[in-house]
Order: C-alpha cells, then sequence, then structure tokens
C-alpha cells in the first residue's frame, strides 16, 4: 500500500487506459488552441478600426498557415500510429470517425482557402510578417469572393463540428463517467 493509502485507509485504485499516443495527443490539444485562438480572431476582424485591421489579418492568416502544417502532420501522424480500440456502440463509433474525418477535411480546407482568397484578393502572404509565402493564385478578383466564401462557410461547419464534439466529450465524461476523455489527455 502507498503512503497516500495508508493515510486514507483506502486500497488505492489503478485503472489502466489505452491512451492515444503523445504525438497525436500533442496535436490534438495544439490545434484546438490555435483553432479557438484563430476562429474567433477572423470572426472579429470586421469590427475593428481600420488602422489595427491588418495586424489583426496577419494574426489570423498566420495562425490559420500553422493549423494548416500542424493537421498535415496530424494526418501523417494518424496514418503513422495506432489509436486506441474504439468501445461502444457501433452507431457511436460511425458519429465519431465521422465527425473526426470532417475534422480533418475542413481543418485543411479552411487554412487553404483563406490562404488562396488572401492572395485572390491581392494580398501576398507572409507569415507572421517575416517569411512571405509563395501562391498558385495571384490577384484575382473573379475567384477571390468563392474562396472567401469557402473559407466562411468552413468555418460554420467548423464551429457545428466543434459543438458535436464537446457534446459526446460531455456525454462521455458528465453522464456517463466513462474514461475516454482521458485517451487523450
Amino acid at each position: 500500500m502507498d503512503r497516500k493509502a495508508k493515510a486514507t485507509g483506502l486500497p488505492r485504485l489503478s485503472i489502466n487506459i489505452e491512451r492515444y499516443p503523445a504525438t497525436t495527443r500533442v496535436l490534438h490539444w495544439l490545434i484546438a488552441a490555435l483553432v479557438l485562438l484563430t476562429w474567433p480572431l477572423g470572426m472579429v476582424i470586421k469590427f475593428v478600426k481600420n488602422e489595427v485591421s491588418l495586424d489583426f489579418y496577419l494574426v489570423h492568416e498566420s495562425l490559420g498557415f500553422l493549423v494548416l502544417w500542424l493537421m498535415l502532420l496530424r494526418v501523417g501522424n494518424r496514418l503513422l500510429t495506432p489509436k486506441p480500440e474504439d468501445n461502444g456502440p457501433r452507431i457511436e463509433r460511425i458519429a465519431a470517425a465521422s465527425v473526426h474525418g470532417l475534422f480533418y477535411v475542413f481543418l485543411i480546407i479552411m487554412p487553404v482557402s483563406g490562404f488562396l482568397a488572401t492572395n485572390a484578393h491581392g494580398f501576398p502572404f507572409t507569415w507572421f510578417g517575416v517569411l512571405p509565402i509563395w501562391s498558385p493564385v495571384g490577384k484575382a478578383p473573379e475567384i477571390a469572393p468563392v474562396l472567401s466564401a469557402i473559407h466562411l462557410a468552413t468555418a460554420w461547419i467548423l464551429l457545428v463540428l466543434f459543438v458535436l464534439h464537446i457534446g459526446a466529450v460531455l456525454m462521455h465524461h458528465v453522464i456517463r463517467r466513462d474514461f475516454t476523455l482521458y485517451r487523450i489527455l
């Protein structure tokens, strides 16, 4: 019996939870934090003063571009590392796989469409104001609104996916009180 168990007089419970690999967990939380910073930043740009709006765009676009590269790493990580075995009813496993798959797709579409829209609107992109990034699209006013619309639609789709994801987390952690959340912590 360890010291804490002796002090309380209760046996220490040990539960073995199969977790995601460390690389997956780090990428998950890093990308989540960046998205939770980048998404609202992009939504408030139209409300800030013109004098600072370019600074907001620079930070928003630079963080979004970082999300793109981290998502590409995450895809590679997903292909190369095993994940814990899924438990639960088949319909829940399908729903979880669908939401996660859509997250991957839209977290790549969103920064790509934003990057291309920026260039199509005639603003070359310089990552964090330091590194100029080449774009296959130059100033192209005819496609800029389409790319911007894709970027905006993707933002709202990601919000819906986020709400579904958080709902599932709460269901598992608060209602069922299972160990699903601990797999990604």
